[in-house]
């Protein structure tokens, strides 16, 4: 039986596979892992070094970085161990967004203390019994030194600033590091405890200084106003919607239309034209004088709306017409039948904005903002 065990294991494996068992399994598992950390090691803290990783494929793009993450991301692991360090890095940055370098170097740096205590003949299972120990001292250490000023308004927002600097430390903005430490505190203040990071905006736009970012208060949409519409509005009524507003495609897969002269494509069109106008009379009805669509506007409906002094802004991401029916307090509407149903949000100014080189729209004076805590960083940045 023993004699069968080596052709049956070896049949069981691809083609060009190896395996390896016992010892030299383990060593393989303890250099893979130690050789990922010593990787990362050097880029850690202030002073850590930048990485410069060149791509192997076709345009073989070349990336300076000192993010952890970035780094074991770029690289191909096919040691087993290494890859438990790769995922470890990754669960950090979609958890926590920092420590990416601090976890890898940290679990390396255990495994270096298991590969002596191995070499001592220490059972595996006594050294993760000791780690678990010393995991519980580490925690119970922590929780008698941690200390809380948020009694003390002035002290508190102190320490987050101090975090927030910790933390843009090893970063880009290093040089920045007071004026988006500013932000970020700002930021997670208005918050008022909620720990709902959904609710903080960010736009991105190049063209400025990194000095020129700056927080607001209202709600920026990265859309542009429609051709003729006003440009800035005040008590504005806004109707938030997600329907099809154009005219010139039938909405039933391999549907035919069938005429025997030009003028009934013509009356075709025009019954078509008709059916818009109508629905677009039945949108201005609500009192609107802001009508926002997930979906495209065409010239015609768009037309209609300019002459009503209703201004149009149309393909609004999903998730950007989502967070404005929150902040403006309305829904978003498919039908129009039934104005009486239909919620309208509400704010004091709609405006169209200059961030670099392109137009936003700012959304300001919306009572729902304070409940909501909505805000908007716009971040500027050169290339």
């Amino acid at each position: 039986m023993a004699a069968l065990m080596g052709p049956q294991t070896q049949g069981m494996l691809q083609e060009g596979a190896t395996e390896s068992k016992g010892e030299n399994a383990r060593m393989a598992s303890f250099v893979g892992a130690l050789a990922i950390a010593d990787l990362v090691k050097s880029t850690l803290g202030p002073k850590g070094m930048d990485k410069i990783l060149q791509s192997m494929g076709r345009g073989q793009e070349v990336t300076v970085t000192n993010d952890g993450a970035t780094i074991l991301k770029s690289v191909y692991l096919d040691n087993p161990a290494a890859k438990v360090l790769q995922d470890i890095s990754k669960v950090q940055d979609d958890e926590v967004g920092d420590g990416t370098t601090s976890v890898v170097v940290l679990a390396g740096e255990l495994l270096r203390e298991a590969e002596q205590l191995i070499a001592q003949k220490v059972h595996p299972m006594t050294i993760i019994a000791g780690f678990r120990e010393a995991e519980a001292v580490a925690k119970a250490e922590l929780a008698g030194a941690a200390f809380s000023h948020a009694e003390h308004p002035e002290t508190f927002r102190k320490d987050l600033l101090n975090i927030a600097k910790t933390t843009l430390s090893s970063k880009i903005l290093t040089a920045d590091k007071e004026h988006f430490a500013e932000l970020a505190v700002e930021a997670i203040s208005r918050l008022k405890g909620s720990g709902n990071l959904d609710a903080i905006h960010l736009i991105k736009k190049t063209g400025g200084a990194l000095k020129d970012s700056f927080l607001d208060e209202g709600f920026i949409l990265d859309k542009k106003i429609g051709v003729g519409q006003p440009k800035r509005i005040t008590d504005a009524k806004v109707l938030i919607a997600n329907t099809p507003m154009d005219t010139d495609k039938i909405k039933i897969y391999g549907a035919r239309v069938r005429v025997d002269s030009m003028a009934k494509v013509g009356e075709i069109e025009a019954a078509e034209k008709e059916k818009m106008r109508e629905k677009c009379q039945k949108i201005i009805k609500h009192g609107i004088n802001c009508f926002i669509n997930r979906q495209l506007i065409y010239n015609f409906p768009e037309e209609i709306f300019a002459d009503a002094g209703v201004m149009a802004i149309e393909h609004a991401d999903f998730d950007g017409i989502e967070r404005l029916a929150l902040v403006l307090g309305g829904e978003i509407a498919s039908t129009f039948d039934h104005p009486d149903d239909v919620k309208l949000g509400h704010c004091k100014q709609i405006e169209e904005i200059m961030i670099g080189e392109d137009k936003l729209i700012h959304f300001s004076g919306m009572v729902w903002l304070l409940f909501n805590f909505k805000l908007s960083i716009s971040y500027l940045h050169t290339t």
